[in-house]
C-alpha cells in the first residue's frame, strides 16, 4: 500500500528524509529545513517569488478550480448564488458560513443598516482632501482613520467585537465610497437611506440630486448586486494576503482593512477593469481589433481583461458579467465599447496563440464596461471592487485570528548583497560606484 508522504534525497549527502503529504496535496515548507548538510547549517529553504506555488493559510471561505472554471464561495457555486442571492445574504454566508433562515436575514440586514452612518467628523475629514483626488485614496485613508474612532476594535480575539466591526465595515464602506464620488464631484454629500436595499441605497448616495426620495432602477440595482456578489471575495489575491499579513500583527481590522484597500489600488488588481477601458478606447473600433492582436503577438502591447493567475479557463465571473452587461444596456443603451470587446473576445477564443496559453476572458474584461454604462468614472472602478471585497476581507481575517497555526507574517528572504564590510573614514573612502539599485544617480 503506498504511504502518503514524499521522499527527498539530497545528493550533497546521500541522505534520505521523507516527508508527509498532507490534504490537498500540501508538504510543510518548514520540513525541508530538517535538510543540511552538518548540524550548523541552517537547512533548505523553498524560493517562491510572489507566492505562485506556496500556501499560506488553511481556509474554509473560498474554493476555487481554475482548470476548471470553477468559483465557490462556502461550497456554493458562483453561479447559483449570482442567480439566486444579493449581495447581503452572499456577505452573510461568507461572513458567517452558512446562508441565513428569513429570521437572521432580517436581523443581519438590519444590523448592518444600523451601520451605515458615519461620524460627522469623518465628513470634516475626507474634505480635507484636494478636489481632484482619486477616490480610491481617499477611501484607503479614511478607512484607515476609523481606527482613531472605534478603539474597541483593538480586541480582536473578542467574538462579539469582532462581529460589531465586521457590520461596521460592511455598512460604512458604500457611504465612505460615495461620499468620496461626490466630493470628487463637487457635490454635497447624501445621508444614508436605510429604507433602500444595500446597493438602492449606495445607488442614492451616489446619484441623488434634488428628487425628496432617490428610486433607483431594479434593474441597475440588481446588476449591481450580482458584480458585489461576483467581486465579494477570491481565495488569497493580493489583497486579501495583506489584509491577513497586515492583520497577523494583530492591529484593529480597520488598520488591516486600509492595507488590502491599498493593494487593491494597483492596476494589476482593483485597477484592471480600467486598464481594460483604457484599452478599449485606444483601439477605437472593431476594424482596428486585427492590429491590436498582431502587436500582443509581437510582444508590443498586452492584452488587459484576458489571463489570470489561478484560472486556466474562461473565468466563471466572466460569462455571469457578459450576460449582465446587456440587462444594464436596456436601461442605459449600449456602450459602444462592448463591439470591440466582443470582438477581441471572438477572436482571442479561436486563435491558438491565445488558446494554447489558455488565455481567457476574466471578470474585468466586461465589468468596466458596465460601470462605464451606469455613469460610473474609471477611478471609482477599484472603490467599486473595495465595497463587496469587504466582506471577504473580514472574513478571511477573522479565520486568521482563529487559527492557532497563525503568526505574524514574517518570509524569508535569499541574501544577495555585499559580504562583510569594514567602515572607513569618510576622507578617505573612494568614490562610489553607482548601483543599479540606487534610488538616485543625483548628488
Amino acid at each position: 500500500m503506498p504511504k502518503n508522504s514524499i521522499t527527498v534525497i539530497d545528493n550533497r549527502t546521500g541522505k534520505q528524509y521523507e516527508f508527509p503529504i498532507e490534504e490537498g496535496g500540501v508538504v510543510r515548507a518548514t520540513h525541508f529545513r530538517e535538510i543540511k548538510t552538518d548540524p550548523g547549517d541552517f537547512g533548505l529553504m523553498t524560493y517562491d517569488p510572489a507566492f505562485t506555488n506556496t500556501a499560506s493559510c488553511r481556509s474554509k471561505i473560498t474554493f476555487i478550480d481554475g482548470d476548471q472554471g470553477i468559483l465557490r464561495y462556502r461550497g456554493y457555486p458562483i453561479e447559483e448564488l449570482a442567480e439566486k442571492s444579493n449581495y447581503l445574504e452572499t456577505a452573510y454566508l461568507i461572513v458567517k458560513g452558512e446562508l441565513p433562515d428569513v429570521k437572521h436575514y432580517e436581523a443581519w440586514e438590519r444590523n448592518i443598516k444600523t451601520h451605515t452612518m458615519v461620524h460627522e467628523n469623518i465628513k470634516k475629514f475626507m474634505e480635507g482632501f484636494r478636489y481632484d483626488a482619486h477616490p480610491m485614496g481617499m477611501l484607503c485613508g479614511t478607512i484607515g482613520a476609523l481606527s482613531t474612532f472605534y478603539p474597541d476594535a483593538k480586541n480582536i480575539f473578542d467574538l462579539e467585537s469582532r462581529r460589531l466591526q465586521t457590520r461596521r465595515l460592511i455598512g460604512k464602506l458604500p457611504t465612505l465610497a460615495a461620499a468620496a464620488y461626490r466630493l470628487s464631484r463637487g457635490l454635497p454629500y447624501v445621508y444614508p437611506d436605510n429604507d433602500l436595499s444595500f446597493t438602492g441605497n449606495f445607488l442614492s448616495m451616489l446619484f441623488k440630486m434634488t428628487e425628496l426620495k432617490y428610486k433607483p432602477d431594479p434593474v441597475l440595482e440588481r446588476a449591481l448586486d450580482v458584480l458585489f456578489i461576483l467581486h465579494a471575495d477570491h481565495e488569497q489575491n493580493c489583497s486579501t494576503n495583506a489584509m491577513r499579513s497586515v492583520g497577523s500583527s494583530q492591529v484593529d481590522p480597520y488598520s488591516a482593512t486600509a492595507a488590502a484597500i491599498a493593494a487593491l489600488y494597483g492596476p494589476l488588481h482593483g485597477g484592471a477593469n480600467e486598464q481594460v477601458i483604457r484599452m478599449l478606447m485606444e483601439i477605437g473600433s472593431v476594424k482596428n481589433v486585427p492590429e491590436m492582436i498582431k502587436k500582443v503577438k509581437s510582444g508590443e502591447r498586452l492584452l488587459m481583461g484576458f489571463g489570470h493567475r489561478v484560472y486556466k479557463n474562461y473565468d466563471p465571473r466572466a460569462k455571469i458579467v457578459k450576460r449582465t452587461a446587456y440587462e444594464v444596456f436596456e436601461v442605459t443603451g449600449k456602450n459602444p465599447l462592448i463591439d470591440i470587446a466582443l470582438e477581441l473576445e471572438r477572436i482571442a477564443l479561436e486563435d491558438d496563440y491565445f488558446v494554447s496559453r489558455k488565455l481567457y476572458p476574466n471578470v474585468d474584461f466586461y465589468s468596466g464596461i458596465i460601470y462605464q454604462a451606469m455613469g460610473f468614472p474609471m477611478t471609482m472602478f477599484p472603490v467599486l471592487f473595495a465595497i463587496p471585497r469587504t466582506s471577504g476581507w473580514m472574513a478571511q481575517w477573522a479565520e486568521m485570528v482563529r487559527d492557532p497555526e497563525q503568526k505574524i507574517a514574517r518570509p524569508r528572504q535569499v541574501y544577495i548583497g555585499e559580504k562583510l564590510r569594514h567602515y572607513t573614514p569618510i576622507e578617505t573612502r573612494p568614490e562610489p560606484k553607482m548601483r543599479e539599485d540606487a534610488v538616485s544617480d543625483s548628488i
